[in-house]
């Protein structure tokens, strides 16, 4: 099983990174949150055989132009071990932090896929540039701009999605789709697989041509940390108390109600959007019970958090992701690959 976990920081990235994977850990990700999703990647291409992938890059407020030659970029920088992961976020994020139209995303999204599609196959089979859509259009390629071949090909696109209808898209027009990581076991197989192979059906595509990966939140229970590297080499928390105030953001939002639904919670997303607009955050983390915490995240022990893990992704995926509120002790994060993988290091 391939486990990738999140790389949080610019500063201290390729060592962050070497830790990680020592740890057992096959790849990192970033996320688009306090610092850009790119710069750490690129940093962590200097640790030979390490996969990385943004997870995800908010895709609508970005030029397909700007995101190929980022992707392009680390794809050489990677050897080849590069995933670009897109992603919609919400409505009041993108008009309201980014200044960019959000109607219709799913549509944006798949016109996204395939600007970048035809950017690539400019850039690798000399084809003319000519693509034409309702949001995009690049119809010029000069020369001067033209990165050449990639040795190690385009870089696969992942899309990350909740509802069914950008799941079923992401099954129809990317590479991989990224599980968003507020689910649970009910909810990817009754709600998400189906999906899926409703969209490779529509493209007549083979469920060998598509991968879903996972993303599950993993809270470590234990004693705290100490000595020099107690931010970074240790993250447990003995109630969960970070995760909780995770999940609780997560659950504010409506695009997320229909996890909640699947277990007849559904009620709790008004009433913690609600508290959310009053600022009463650390309420909101209350509304979190034990039954909530421990169905959507892996919670405990690294032996727990991986029975949890592999009762979730049996049979469906060999690669996983990792999300956490914050950086996971290197050695935690290396009993929980080792009770993944049967290792014994």
């Amino acid at each position: 099983m391939k486990i990738m976990t999140a790389l949080f920081d610019p500063v201290g990235a390729v060592d962050r990174a070497r830790a990680l994977q020592e740890a057992g850990a096959s790849g990192v990700f970033t996320f688009e949150g306090p610092h850009d999703v790119f710069t750490p990647l690129a940093l962590a291409t200097a640790v030979d055989g390490l996969d990385i992938m943004s997870n995800v890059a908010i895709a609508l407020p970005r030029n397909p132009i700007q995101l190929a030659h980022q992707a392009n970029d680390l794809q050489l920088l990677s050897e080849g071990r590069f995933i670009l992961g897109l992603g919609t976020q919400v409505r009041a994020q993108i008009e309201k932090r980014y200044g960019a139209e959000f109607d219709r995303p799913v549509e944006r999204m798949k016109e996204m896929v395939g600007a970048l599609r035809a950017i690539f196959a400019t850039w690798n089979d000399g084809e003319r540039l000519d693509f034409r859509g309702e949001y995009h259009r690049h119809t010029l390629m000069t020369p001067t701009f033209v990165p050449g071949p990639n040795p190690y090909g385009p870089p696969p696109i992942y899309l990350g999605a909740l509802g069914p209808r950008l799941t079923r898209a992401t099954a129809e027009v990317a590479d991989g789709l990224l599980v968003m990581p507020f689910g649970s076991k009910r909810f990817l197989h009754g709600t998400t697989l189906p999906a899926v192979r409703d969209g490779l059906a529509a493209a007549g595509r083979s469920e060998d041509d598509f991968e879903v990966v996972p993303e599950i939140i993993v809270s470590i229970a234990g004693s705290g940390a100490s000595g020099p590297n107690a931010t970074v080499a240790t993250y447990r928390d003995a109630d969960h108390a970070s995760t909780r105030m995770l999940l609780a953001f997560y659950g504010s939002t409506p695009a997320y109600r229909p996890v909640l639904d699947a277990h007849g919670w559904g009620d709790l997303q008004p009433e913690l959007n609600a508290m959310s607009k009053q600022g009463r955050w650390q309420e909101m983390a209350g509304l979190i019970d034990d039954e909530i915490l421990h169905t959507i995240a892996a919670c405990g022990t690294p032996a727990e958090i991986a029975a949890h893990i592999r009762d979730r992704v049996e049979g469906v995926s060999d690669r996983i992701c990792l999300y956490q509120p914050g950086p996971i002790g290197v050695e935690p994060l290396a009993e929980i690959v080792d009770s993944l993988t049967g290792d014994a290091r």
